[in-house]
């Protein structure tokens, strides 16, 4: 049984007053569900919008925009996902950009300045109230507005390295993703009472993949607005999770809060993804909560995840693996070719190729990745970092990746970031930003800048370091590019400043 089947015996057989969605300490029964489905499906016949019509969803961490999820996927609809998390102009920039015929969203983010106008000129909007109530507010669905049967789901990239992409998902794609994570749907049982933890933004693949994996299995869904470490810790405590997800900077965050060991004692398992997780992170937890963590490797264009480590793998590898990003799952392929598309020997580093079912083009092409990687003898895949960051100093190729893992071997250094900087005459250099090490003292940055030129080629280490309070990030928790040279642009031109007053 397939995701959008699923879906629909959900919407239809689930028993009304069993628990669907916790959020904020109360519950969503599978009744609530069910009817702002049905408020939805009535407002969207009523504008127009038959099968295979773009829904535009501005996507909130909310009991009623979950089943506003599942019903468009349910209904044969192509859900096209709008983020709350932009400013105004943005938002408004973007539903222009990608012309939803309606959209659906929350009063807040229709009320920002433009929002409203952008909908309306080219389509119909829906205000969806926090009861499950959709009302009409504005604008109509053009005629002839063109349709796309193929595509489930229109999905955000996380946008670190620039403004947001959409990337087409296919039904397919969705149901293989499910199967290679083990979340496939049980035919025999609609609901369990076990619970899962949803606490990423469903409005990124990371946050829409585990809310779909909840309603596939029936499990119950315990919604966090956002992450936060009182919240996470108290629900899996309340209901005894074995199983939970954080991203590195979350287990950072639960690391440095010093949570009791006993609050998280039924955990067995905690995975990792979206972004890097470096292995001294994960052995820091596995230190203090004896609890192992696994790596996840995979991609929005991919609806998830295709390589990681399981349980068994950790048990047997992991002390001669450290580091890796794990193997490939069930269903998936992984090889590394050079630039002219040839595969490589075993251990050679080059460009990630994946051929799965999770991919756009199914599972008879190979998808070539943005991802630097090699594959060992025991088909372990370590990334090595990312092709398209590749910064080009004076014609000497640079890894960003490569330089953070120097500046990161510093005992004062929590976390580096390294992006590359417009230079008249090289046309790029690295630069880095720091978050010094709580209770080491911070260090200066020509400690810094001698650290990596003991570890580095000279082309490779940074032509600026900043001490940054905190690395800016993304909603998904990647550490964000942009954000981070536009800091460190600021820092640069306030040191310049200083230094003429000086003269």
């Amino acid at each position: 049984m397939g995701i959008r089947d699923r879906l629909s015996r959900l919407l239809t057989e689930a028993a009304a007053d069993a628990e669907a969605i916790e959020h904020d300490g109360r519950w969503w029964t599978w009744g609530e569900v069910r009817r702002t489905a049905r408020n939805l499906g009535e407002a969207l016949d009523a504008v127009g919008a038959q099968a295979g019509a773009r829904v535009g969803v501005v996507l909130e961490n909310r009991p009623e925009h979950v089943a506003v999820v599942a019903a468009v996927i349910a209904s044969g609809r192509c859900l096209v996902m709008l983020s709350p998390l932009q400013p105004a102009a943005r938002l408004a920039a973007d539903i222009t950009h990608c012309e939803p015929p309606v959209v659906v969203s929350g009063a807040e983010p229709l009320a920002r300045e433009g929002v409203l106008a952008a909908v309306t000129a080219h389509g119909a909007a829906l205000e969806l109230g926090t009861d499950g109530t959709l009302r009409p507010v504005g604008g109509t669905m053009p005629a002839g507005a063109p349709v796309n049967l193929g595509v489930a789901v229109e999905m955000l990239t996380s946008g670190t390295t620039g403004p947001p992409k959409r990337v087409p998902l296919r039904l397919g794609q969705l149901d293989q993703a499910l199967v290679s994570g083990g979340q496939s749907p049980n035919p025999e049982r609609l609901l369990s009472r076990s619970a899962s933890l949803v606490a990423t933004p469903l409005v990124h693949i990371g946050g829409l993949w585990r809310a779909l994996a909840c309603l596939a299995t029936g499990r119950r869904m315990l919604l966090m607005p956002r992450f936060a470490v009182e919240p996470w810790v108290s629900a899996v405590e309340r209901h005894r999770l074995r199983a939970a997800s954080l991203v590195p900077a979350a287990l950072r965050a639960v690391l440095d809060a010093g949570v009791p060991k006993e609050r998280l004692a039924s955990l067995q398992v905690v995975t990792s993804g979206t972004a890097p997780c470096p292995a001294e992170l994960a052995d820091a937890f596995l230190r203090a909560y004896g609890i192992p963590v696994l790596m996840t490797y995979g991609a929005t264009e991919f609806a998830g995840a295709v390589a990681g480590w399981t349980l068994p793998l950790h048990e047997r590898w992991w002390r001669r693996k450290a580091g890796s990003a794990g193997r490939a799952f069930h269903g998936v392929e992984l090889r590394v070719t050079g630039e002219d598309g040839a595969e490589l020997p075993v251990g050679r580093t080059g460009r990630l190729e994946v051929r799965t079912e999770q991919s756009t083009g199914g599972g008879r092409t190979w998808a070539r990745t943005s991802d630097l990687a090699r594959i060992d003898a025991d088909r372990f895949v370590w990334i090595e970092g990312r092709a398209d960051d590749a910064i080009i100093r004076g014609g000497f190729k640079v890894q960003p990746e490569t330089v953070r893992r120097a500046l990161e071997t510093h005992p004062a250094v929590r976390e580096a970031a390294v992006v590359g900087l417009p230079d008249a005459r090289l046309g790029e250099v690295p630069v880095a930003a720091v978050e010094a090490e709580p209770g080491q003292p911070a260090p200066d940055t020509a400690e810094l800048v001698a650290h990596c030129r003991g570890r580095l080629t000279p082309y490779e280490v940074p032509a600026h370091i900043v001490l940054l309070d905190a690395l800016p990030r993304t909603p998904s928790s990647k550490v964000g590019r942009m954000e981070l040279l536009a800091l460190v642009r600021g820092r640069l031109a306030q040191q310049e400043r200083v230094e003429e007053d000086r003269r």
